[in-house]
Parts: C-alpha cells; structure tokens; sequence
C-alpha cells in the first residue's frame, strides 16, 4: 500500500466517520427526541390524571411488622410554577448552606437540598458573572432538587412527605463544622429527624432517625432520589455522556440518554447497591447508599404538569423496623458538586464506594485517558498553562511514539525510491493483473519493502488519539481555562470569526438558517485548516483526479467543523499536525526520500504543472 493510497483511504474513512457521527449522533437523536416527546405529550393528554405523577403503590406489610417486601418511592408533589428561581427560594423557609465549595439552602418545606451554587465556577469568564447554579427548587425553572424520606411498609403510617414543613433544632446554618437537624412529629407518637451534614467539597451525608413511642413496631422503609424538571440542553456528543446514570452492583455502569427515559419510562433494578444520578458534562450529582445495604434502583420519566420529569432514586430493599419505644436510622449520600477528579477519587477510596470515578466520562479507551489527564494536571502543575501543558502532553506522545513513526515514514520512503519501477510495472503488465501482483511483490522482496509497515503504525496510534481527544474534551480543568492572546477560555469556541472581519463587521452570522452553524470560523480553525493542508502536501499530488479532489477538499471541510469546537482541541489539533509535519519531513529525508514540499504547494496551488510519473 503506497503512501497515497493510504492517506486517501484515511481520508475517506475519517470523512464517513465524521458525518456518520453527525447524523447519528446528533441529527439523529434530536429527530428522535421531538418525535417521542409528541407521542408522550398525546398519551398523557388521554389520560384519566395527566396533571398528577404517580408510582406504583407501595406493596403492604404483613402484620407481623417484618416486611421484606421491596417498596418504591412516593410520588412527587404537584409543583406550582414560579416565574424565577429567586420566587420559588423566596416562597418557603430555610437553612442556609455556607462551605468553602458552595453557597445553597435546604427547603424546610420537604426537607428538601434544593437550592445549591457552586463557589469556584462561573458561567463566564467575565468578571461579573454569576456562579454556577446546580439546584433548584420544584416549579423554578430547570429545577432539580434532592430529597430523602420514607415509605411505610403498610402503607397506613403517616410519615413525612413533600408538603411536610420540619422545624429546626439547634444551629440554623450548614457549614463543614455545625450540622443542621430537622425534626417532624407525625402526632402519633413517631418523631422524625433529619440531620445533614457537609464536607468542605460537594459530599452531604444525610442521616434519617425516627423515634417510636407510638405503641406498636413500624417498618419503614428509606428511600433517597433526585428529580429534574425539564429536560435539560445537553451537547450530545458521543465522547461523553450527560443524563442519568448509576454504578448498582453486579448491573455494573447503567447510563441513558434523556430520549431513552422518555421511551422506557421506568427502569428498575432490584436487590443491588450503588448509586445513581445525573451526569452533566462538568457536574453532576448522585444519591449513594450505604455500601453495605441493598436496594431497588429506578431510573423513572414522568409528564408532570405538562412538564418532563425524570428520577433516579433508590429505596432500600429491606425496611427498617422500630420497636416501640425504641430508635433506629439510616445514613445515606449525597454528591453535588463539580466533577474534579481528586475530589471523587477521595470520596471513592474513603467511603469504600463502588466506582463513583465513573460519574466521569473517561470513554472507550479510558485506560489510556486516565493516565493522560494525570500526566496533563502533573504537567499544569509545573508549566501552570493548561494550554501549554495540553502542548508539551502532544510532544510526550509523539516521543512515545516515535519508532513507530520512524518504521511508518521509513516505509514511505522506501516505497517512493521504488515508485519509477512501480510505475514502469503498471505500464509493463497493464492488462494482466496477475502478473503486475506478482512482479510487485517480487519488487518488495527484492527491495525488502513491507507495504503494510506504514499502516500499521497509524492504527496502533488511533486509540492514543481518541484517548487524549476525550481528555481535553472532558477536562474540568479545562473549563475557563486562559491561553494566550485571544484564547481566554480553552473549552469554548475561538471567539474571532473571519465572517465578521474578526469582529469589524457588527453581525452574526451563525443565526443565519441552515448553514449559521458552520459560520464560525476563527483564527486557530483557520491555522488548522492551513497545517493539514500543507502537512498532505508532503506526498507529491495524486495522478488520479478523484484522490486529487479528496486531498484539497479535506482541510476544508475540517477547517468549517472544527470551526465550533472548543478552542483547546483546535489547538491541540494544529500543533499535531505541525509536529508530524516536521517528524515526516525529516525521517523521509533522513531515509533519502526527495521530499519536495514548497514544489508540492506550488503543484497544489496551480503554479506548477504535474511531473509526468518516471517510467
């Protein structure tokens, strides 16, 4: 396999893979979405209750007052509408949260942690910007809120629910240092509390304590979940996963789609442990159960209130029975908060919690991305640039890799000294096709060519590539992370755009329908478009029309998709190709290719006729 067939065939293949993984996993998915979402809207608008949520009833205990019998959560409350998040916080009462990480309340009203903001992260880079919001209280909009509670066994006990207002007992304030403990007395002789505890990152531990002087055993049964109303904008990228998503036991890594909730409705997975949640793209939240109890997991879709709603929660498979006279409770987690990587490996190893590292999107090849982000923060930690660190990362794998590259571009070498007699056999043996195979092979004998050594290479190196392209994707630490010059964020797109003159031209042209989203194309794409190019010049034009028209188009088409990508992955993508681009010119030299790169552009650019092939 010559040096152009090869890079044409990769071409090709990059090119499907890249509009295949459009229409799949973009396109596609948003078709779907709109089409599910109206068939739900028709069949909730026939049914008998379309404003009212419900779960399966909760199975009843035997009288003995030892019941085994799984339960499920209760229904939600039917939320009334506030026109901002400021309206609903400010309509209930509550305990602030104050910790080193975040800034938030607890809702007296259900007990509720519904109101949580993130201290470190801004939604912009610009120096007014709000702090990132993470929960909000029921009826808000986006809300998404985290709530414990109980399910009677036999279904009679009145326990609290979602409109239940508890009282305060003792500090009025959540922080690292002073828990908060709420307290409801259901007026037959059960007395509730609720005790929630911070650490100084995103970790809760929630414990649920009942006091029995009602004169008979009761079996309750714990239950912890997660709602979010609406459903939320995702970037529905297929290096990484935003939705619900759980670790439960021998079921292993559970992740769906919001689109798959709304078709499946309900999943349950019974008699496990874990934990289940959220994934966002840099935060996320989970309710973990304690590692030594069982429980029945859900992932549930409602329509409530003409309003999506999706669950994830988690009730224990055995209750809790509470003599009379006596105490029991129940512990339980809460993770809400940023995904930094250090900060839930702690909680992982510390609590004995089972894979919570996976609220992080490591990807296919997470064996290799792994090692990557740590070698990428080891080398922010000295550089102090992630963007420079992501540059000196790309060197590393390139040594790596060098011997490999070596053995590739030696190939290519060698197979254009033998390209005259290549050539001289095509045209020697043009109509036997038998005996041109033969005198070729009989070629790399002689020569001691294998044509596959600078394939090879290349593939080996495919999931490296896949892998560091994730890391930076995915990377927290990327998040608002600066460069230099007009790179101040390298986790959003370059914020120059050539279609506005870089910014003389007051106007937008990615609003424009149909084509507005490839009307951004900034500096760095352009700088990336400009190195492929040349890096493909490296190999003389093709003869064949077709291969010659693949080669000009590429750079092109990658220049307009990679034009809203986020500026670190551009980056990164430039300085690679730059780098291979002096690794090939220079191994092709040293192995006495004649590398004519300035008379290739010159070739490519029209400004120099093809040299007929060498017969």
């Amino acid at each position: 396999m010559n040096e152009t067939n090869r890079n044409m065939i990769l071409a090709i293949v990059l090119s499907v893979v890249v509009i295949f993984g459009w229409q799949f996993f973009v396109a596609g998915p948003q078709l779907e979405r709109a089409q599910r979402q109206a068939q739900i809207a028709a069949e909730q608008a026939a049914a008998a209750n379309p404003g009212i949520a419900t779960t399966t009833t909760t199975p009843s205990a035997p009288a003995s007052g030892t019941a085994t019998t799984p339960a499920e959560t209760p229904a939600t409350d039917t939320p009334v509408s506030f026109a901002d998040r400021a309206s609903a916080i400010a309509a209930t009462s509550r305990v602030a949260i104050d910790t080193p990480a975040v800034v938030g309340s607890i809702n007296l009203r259900g007990g509720r942690l519904d109101d949580l903001q993130l201290k470190k992260y801004t939604e912009t880079i610009a120096k007014d910007s709000p702090i990132i919001t993470l929960l909000s209280p029921s009826g808000a909009p986006n809300a998404y809120y985290v709530e414990q509670g109980w399910a009677a066994a036999n279904g009679t006990t009145q326990v609290p629910d979602a409109t239940t207002v508890w009282t305060v007992e003792g500090d009025a304030k959540l922080t690292p240092t002073t828990p908060v403990v709420l307290s409801w007395n259901n007026g037959n002789g059960l007395v509730f509390r609720r005790t929630f505890a911070v650490d100084e990152n995103y970790l809760f531990t929630v414990t649920q304590s009942i006091e029995n002087s009602s004169g008979s055993d009761v079996a309750l049964f714990p239950y912890s979940r997660i709602v979010r109303e609406g459903t939320p904008h995702v970037s529905n990228f297929f290096v990484q996963h935003e939705g619900p998503l759980g670790v439960l036991g021998s079921n292993n890594l559970v992740s769906k789609k919001y689109s798959d909730m709304q078709n499946d409705k309900q999943i349950r997975l019974d008699n496990t442990t874990g934990w289940l949640g959220f994934g966002d793209k840099y935060w996320a939240t989970a309710v973990i159960a304690d590692p030594t109890q069982q429980i029945n997991a859900q992932f549930t879709y409602l329509r409530n209130n003409n309003r999506d709603e999706y669950q994830t929660s988690f009730v224990e498979t055995n209750p809790i029975v509470v003599a009379t006279g006596g105490t029991a409770e129940d512990h339980s987690y809460v993770f809400a908060g940023a995904k930094e990587e250090a900060v839930i490996a702690t909680y992982e190893s510390s609590l004995k919690l089972d894979r919570l590292e996976l609220l992080i999107d490591w990807g296919w090849f997470h064996f290799l991305t792994k090692p990557m982000f740590y070698l990428l923060r080891f080398l922010n930690g000295i550089l102090g640039n992630f963007g420079l660190a992501m540059l000196a990362l790309t060197v590393i794998v390139k040594l790596v890799f060098f011997p490999l590259a070596n053995r590739s571009y030696a190939s290519m070498a060698a197979m254009r000294r033998v390209q005259p007699e290549m050539k001289s056999i095509q045209e020697r043996f043009k109509e036997d096709r038998a005996g041109q195979q033969q005198a070729m092979m009989e070629l790399y004998k002689r020569e001691k060519i294998n044509p596959l050594a600078g394939c090879w290479p290349i593939l080996v190196q495919i999931p490296v590539f896949f892998a560091l392209y994730t890391v930076i994707f995915i990377s927290l630490e990327m998040r608002h992370a600066p460069f230099f010059g007009w790179i101040q964020d390298l986790a959003a797109q370059d914020p120059t755009n050539v279609f506005t003159l870089f910014g003389l031209i007051p106007w937008n042209p990615t609003s424009l329908p149909l084509v507005g989203s490839l009307l951004h194309l900034g500096i760095w794409p352009l700088i990336m478009g400009v190195t492929m190019w040349v890096q493909m010049r490296l190999n003389p034009p093709p003869p064949d029309p077709t291969q010659a028209m693949i080669f000009n188009w590429m750079p092109v088409i990658f220049t307009f998709m990679l034009g809203s990508f986020p500026a670190g992955l551009v980056i990164y993508w430039s300085w690679n190709n730059f780098l291979s681009i002096c690794q090939q010119y220079f191994i092709m030299k040293r192995h006495g290719a004649d590398v004519d790169l300035f008379g290739n552009i010159l070739t490519s650019l029209g400004l120099r006729k093809t040299p007929k092939p060498t017969t």
